[in-house]
């Protein structure tokens, strides 16, 4: 391994690493102004009613999601309607943080059936758009990625 690769493997690693600590301020403050709709069929049905609103789209797996057939199809269409319409969008792996994240219980012993995060997208306020620092870092991010023709980035959620 030469230096070169040395140091750009480790910016790269804390670049992540940013982006990621950004996601996740992101998530948090657009849940605390009502700007996320969590679920594959919600998020489907906000983008076909208003697809302008929508800021960032983030396709969440973990390894065993890898053989849903099911879940990779409604991906990959949201995948197709993201690009055409000029949405951010970003893979994510970490569902046990993201859960965390949106205050989740993983334990489910309420009863009530735990929300669909496999698909979850940051909606601007209908009065005033989100505005924060979190959200400019991640849409960098995703444009750089494209500029670099990697459409959907993929980023990992650490639990902590």
């Amino acid at each position: 391994m030469t230096l070169e690769e040395v140091v750009g493997s480790s910016s790269t690693d804390k670049k992540m690493e940013t982006v990621s600590q950004a996601l996740e301020e992101l998530l948090v403050a657009a849940q605390r102004q009502d700007c996320l709709t969590v679920g594959v069929y919600e998020s489907a049905k906000l983008m076909n009613v208003d697809p302008d609103s929508v800021v960032l789209c983030l396709l969440a797996t973990d390894e065993e999601d890898a053989d849903d057939i099911a879940l990779q199809i409604h991906f990959t269409l949201l995948q197709a309607f993201c690009c055409d319409n000029d949405i951010n969008i970003l893979r994510v792996s970490g569902m046990r943080r993201l859960a965390q994240l949106l205050g989740e219980d993983t334990e489910n012993s309420n009863g009530n059936e735990p929300r669909d995060l496999h698909c979850i997208l940051v909606t601007n306020p209908p009065v005033q758009p989100l505005q924060c620092q979190a959200l400019q870092d991640v849409s960098s991010f995703c444009a750089e990625s494209r500029c670099r023709n990697l459409w959907v980035p993929c980023l990992e959620l650490k639990d902590r």
